[in-house]
């Protein structure tokens, strides 16, 4: 999830639970809290590019390691801020271990993948609830924490806590109509689902971009459930998946540190060769455009005798947010839907 997002809710659940013990320090605390998580940017090398998609959203993203990262922001709170004050310390961690917590969880319901569960589990949790970018949910705790700390009064970040959860919980009832549209799509194609993704498209939680894999190929189409009508299915285009039998022998040759394998669980698995361009294993889920699979980043293996084994094709610049494409996409003017 976006930044700002993360500071809103985190300052929405500190000054709501704290505000009485902690004053505007709860919303303060809270806010950097639930931006911790995300000090794992910094965590790259230049030898290995996969580095940073490894450790991103990683440990400082677990569960286990709240009670740690929340102990180290309200240290450095403490040290910065109140050192008059040092019996403030167990409301102040447990605010920003509520706070941090809000963090991994508010992730883990994009589609990214966060490893929640680490060190006893290496699983990437998504559960594809909400864009990453998704303004409703975001102006609800803005509101919220905003007019609550202006007026010294909790209830509006309470109120603006609930409005996020309604529209998470829609998220949710969202997504099961649209995987339950995948579904219905793949059988009147005679299609068999051995798995499936739906994931919300920016910034709404009607249109959706979907995958399954039938037959050793992924099929993408785009689902627009509407909230008041029935869901409709633009049609897209399918590729093979690529496994590790599918690498080709310089590949191969050249796959030491794992690259693959790595890229592979990075990208839940969702890996096809660009159309564009064979030499790059892309990562499926997303795409710079609708009309056909254009990768927004993957790895390129490197000629024999290269410092790196892989190359890291990340086109995020280039990608054009298309917003009155995707406008005719929500509001069902897009005349290429057709009903299921």
């Amino acid at each position: 999830m976006d930044p700002l997002t993360h500071i809103a809710l985190g300052a929405s659940l500190g000054y709501a639970g704290f505000g009485r013990r902690l004053g505007r320090h709860a919303a303060t605390a809270g806010g950097l809290a639930a931006f911790a998580p995300d000090a794992d940017i910094f965590i790259s090398s230049a030898t290995d590019p996969l580095l940073a998609i490894e450790y991103h959203r990683g440990f400082t993203h677990a569960v286990a390691f709240a009670p740690v990262g929340a102990a180290v922001v309200a240290a450095l709170w403490l040290l910065h801020r109140d050192r008059r004050t040092p019996a403030r310390w167990l409301p102040l961690w447990l605010c920003s271990l509520v706070a941090y917590i809000s963090h991994e969880l508010l992730d883990a319901a994009t589609s990214y993948g966060t490893r929640l569960w680490w060190p006893l589990s290496d699983h990437r949790e998504g559960w594809d609830l909400i864009s990453i970018i998704d303004p409703p949910i975001t102006l609800a705790l803005l509101a919220g924490i905003a007019w609550a700390v202006v007026r010294r009064n909790m209830k509006p970040s309470v109120l603006g806590l609930a409005a996020a959860a309604l529209y998470l919980g829609f998220g949710a009832v969202q997504h099961g109509r649209a995987v339950n549209a995948v579904r219905q799509i793949a059988r009147a194609r005679g299609h068999t689902v051995t798995r499936l993704e739906a994931m919300p498209t920016m910034a709404n939680n009607v249109v959706w971009r979907a995958l399954y894999l039938h037959d050793g190929r992924i099929h993408s189409d785009r689902i627009r459930v509407g909230w008041f009508s029935a869901p409709t299915v633009r049609e897209g285009w399918s590729l093979p998946v690529v496994g590790p039998a599918n690498l080709s022998s310089a590949e191969k040759s050249r796959d030491t540190r794992r690259s693959f394998a790595r890229f592979a669980w990075f990208s839940e698995n969702w890996v096809g060769r660009s159309p564009a361009d064979a030499t790059v294993l892309a990562d499926m889920r997303y795409s710079l455009s609708s009309e056909a699979f254009d990768p927004i980043w993957g790895i390129r293996f490197t000629p024999p005798g290269s410092p790196n084994e892989v190359e890291w094709i990340n086109r995020t610049r280039n990608r054009d947010l298309g917003l009155r494409p995707l406008w005719d996409e929500m509001t069902g003017r897009d005349p290429r839907f057709r009903p299921l």
